[in-house]
């Protein structure tokens, strides 16, 4: 395995990090709220780092993403990419892929997914969906929305469509949620058998990506504020159990970093990933949450600061730690799959 990446690859995560940086400032992240910040969005779009995932794949994807959680963007970049490109390119057809990429790439549309399956959601023998989600992340942004039914069916449904209904809800991370009511929607099929499975995986994968990049801008402002802060003449990075707080948070993010990596390189190599996804998944929650905790904890009483960037860290790394399987449920799924593989 060569986790290092291409100079396309490269390249791509240098721009991403410079627009990041440049504009996902706490600052504007406060005029955002809990939406998406548009005009960042326009200018991820018009560098061309949504359509560079098509040329950089998942592993390109986690990178970026990478660079995303280091600030906390509030742009639909994973979801968009999960849920909408990589599904069209890996499962769409011909014809879904010459009509839908075009503005998946550019932005103009965006997706999201009502993932993991929850049986909510219902098909009838015309392709007409009934059902509700509880919540969806990015969905008041979204156009498209890619959607399992109880038999792990997949369908995109168009926001604007006739029996679609979204209503705007509030979850512990600022993701632009929103509640999906479905009646008797239109929806067209996506993928045949096995479409669901790998669209979670590559959700897994990426939001693990995701969850590194939380977790490294949380360690990195709780390394900054122990160098800076002092207690009885000494900064604080000089006491030994902060030293061990911080040495403990930056391995539990290269551990999330590293799974990440491999599953998204399985997947770039046409190799099977599925456990791997799983590992990153777990990682990314049990791990996750450690280190989002440990960045309050090292702020002191600064980090119960609701208003304080950290505590922004902490709310994603919260739902990131839950999003695509909580820490047991990922674990008992990779043991059956291990179980199963080991038995045919």
């Amino acid at each position: 395995m060569d986790f290092a990446p291409t100079e396309e690859q490269a390249a791509a995560r240098g721009l991403a990090a410079r627009i990041f940086g440049d504009l996902s400032t706490p600052e504007r992240l406060t005029v955002a709220g809990t939406g998406t910040d548009a005009e960042l969005w326009k200018e991820l779009c018009a560098a061309g780092l949504t359509a560079a995932v098509e040329e950089t794949g998942l592993l390109g994807l986690v990178l970026l993403l990478e660079e995303q959680g280091r600030t906390t963007a509030q742009v639909p970049f994973a979801a968009s990419c999960v849920y909408g490109l990589l599904a069209v390119v890996g499962h769409g057809s011909d014809e879904q892929r010459e009509r839908l990429l075009p503005s998946l790439r550019d932005g103009t549309a965006v997706a999201t997914g009502a993932f993991p399956s929850r049986g909510g959601i219902r098909a009838d023998g015309g392709g007409r969906l009934s059902g509700a989600v509880p919540y969806v992340p990015w969905l008041r942004d979204a156009s498209l929305v890619l959607v399992p039914d109880r038999e792990r069916r997949l369908w995109i449904v168009r926001t604007g469509d006739p029996g679609v209904l979204t209503e705007p809800v509030e979850i512990t991370a600022p993701w632009s949620a929103a509640r999906l009511v479905l009646d008797g929607a239109p929806a067209e099929r996506l993928g045949g058998a096995g479409a669901y499975g790998a669209v979670l995986a590559t959700g897994r994968t990426a939001f693990a990506g995701l969850q590194a990049g939380v977790c490294a801008g949380s360690l990195a402002r709780a390394v900054a504020h122990a160098n800076t802060r002092e207690q009885f003449g000494r900064p604080l990075a000089t006491k030994q159990g902060v030293l061990l707080r911080a040495a403990d948070a930056h391995m539990d993010t290269e551990a999330i970093r590293v799974t990440a990596y491999e599953a998204a390189w399985r997947h770039d190599a046409g190799l099977p990933y599925g456990p791997q996804a799983l590992t990153a998944a777990w990682w990314a929650s049990e791990a996750g949450k450690r280190v989002v905790h440990a960045g309050q904890h090292l702020h002191g009483g600064t980090g119960a600061d609701l208003d304080h960037p950290v505590h922004r860290h902490f709310l994603w790394g919260r739902q990131l730690d839950a999003y695509l399987g909580c820490g047991g449920e990922v674990l008992q799924e990779l043991g059956e799959s291990l179980v199963k593989e080991g038995t045919e």
